[in-house]
């Protein structure tokens, strides 16, 4: 089975999220959840082979779409179009650390790493598809059932407004959630006002330094957080983390690590309660069961990052079930103007396809309408047969 066809295609799909609309001039917005942005991006890589199977996979990330696609429309796309798909787990890992190997000088994160995750992702939908079996269950995972909880956007550090959201999303059966405020009363109206049965997360993306984060953490430290996640600035300060852990408040990261080294460092330090590999950003699949091994040795939970809504999301959706079943599969909680798929339709719970692969298969109309660009490299009829 040989790679004939790599299509690269950014999509973007207008959204709604229960908070003001700002103009539409304003989508220079860095972070996914923030209130300027009003549609959301996806950047989908289709793998084709000659036997007429293909994979999906999804590259991070957002308005950092374009340098990632070049990077999958240039020398990642050229590297693996006319490659033998692998057969294993085994020959996926062997496959994908050649790549890295050969890509290192351009960083063990950023932009050609994102493109290595999608491909890997895609690879992993071919293998299981090829088997016909779901990637749930070729993972070995024992349940086809997972929680799933409700990751918001931004509503602006506005009291009411966050705690109306987060109220009207409990009252939809979620019983985790999570928020992106960093400001303290926006954050407690959402703790006051949630029964006592729901989580609440936090993640504030980076914001503080190390002495910022520290009181924040010892202030929040009432609200009993599930966690906080990121808190500090620069991201790879783990010794700066670490300190901040020992205010007493759970601390999350790890969607920002440099690979699965990135987490080694991570745990080494003991700068974290939960590690949050993210499948689109930190070398895709087989990377993310790296990590799971690793976090098993320091004993440290997993819960996985995931603001994704393509085949990302749903290869995450697959590697939760195989952790316990007290982690939950991410979701950024929006409702699309049309969904790209059924099991967008978020509710407290999903269960998994029994469809062979990662369970993801775009509707083709809905691709067309929302189309940014698109871009494939192709194997020559002389070369598919060579």
């Amino acid at each position: 089975m040989k790679i004939t066809r790599i299509e690269v295609l950014r999509v973007a799909i207008p959204f709604s999220s229960g908070r003001e609309k700002t103009p539409e001039t304003q989508t220079d917005a860095y972070n996914a959840a923030s209130p300027e942005l009003t549609r959301m991006e996806t950047l989908l890589v289709k793998i084709s082979t000659d036997t007429g199977l293909h994979g999906w996979g999804e590259g991070f990330g957002h308005l950092c779409n374009p340098m990632t696609e070049t990077a999958l429309n240039g020398l990642v796309g050229r590297f693996f179009l006319g490659q033998h798909c692998p057969q294993s787990p085994q020959e996926i890992a062997a496959l994908m650390q050649q790549a890295e190997i050969n890509f290192h000088a351009f960083g063990r994160t950023g932009p050609v790493m994102f493109a290595l995750s999608a491909i890997d992702i895609a690879l992993w939908d071919l293998l299981a598809k090829a088997r016909n079996q779901p990637l749930w269950q070729l993972l070995g995972a024992k349940r086809q059932k997972i929680g799933v909880y409700a990751s918001l956007v931004s509503y602006g550090n506005h009291p009411q407004r966050v705690a109306a959201k987060v109220l009207s999303t409990y009252q939809a059966g979620f019983r985790a959630i999570k928020l992106h405020e960093t400001d303290y009363p926006a954050i407690a109206a959402a703790r006051e006002i949630l029964p006592a049965d729901a989580e609440l997360m936090v993640d504030v993306n980076c914001p503080w330094s190390v002495e910022e984060a520290a009181e924040q953490a010892q202030a929040l430290r009432s609200l009993n957080l599930g966690w906080l996640e990121e808190p500090v600035w620069p991201p790879d300060d783990l010794a700066g983390l670490a300190d901040v852990r020992k205010q007493g408040t759970r601390i999350a990261a790890g969607e920002n690590a440099a690979g699965v080294q990135g987490f080694v460092e991570h745990f080494e330090h003991g700068a974290i309660d939960i590690a949050q590999p993210s499948v689109s950003k930190v070398g895709g699949i087989t990377a993310m069961l790296n990590v799971f091994a690793l976090a098993k040795q320091y004993h440290i939970r997993v819960v996985p990052h995931c603001f994704y809504y393509g085949a990302g999301l749903m290869a995450t959706a697959q590697l939760v079930a195989t952790l316990d079943d007290s982690v939950s599969l991410e979701v950024p909680y929006i409702q699309w103007q049309e969904n790209l798929y059924p099991q967008l339709n978020f509710a407290p719970h999903m269960l998994l396809p029994e469809m062979p692969g990662i369970g993801f298969e775009p509707a083709p109309s809905v691709i067309q309408k929302y189309l940014v660009s698109q871009h494939s490299l192709s194997l020559t009829a002389e070369a598919v047969h060579a």
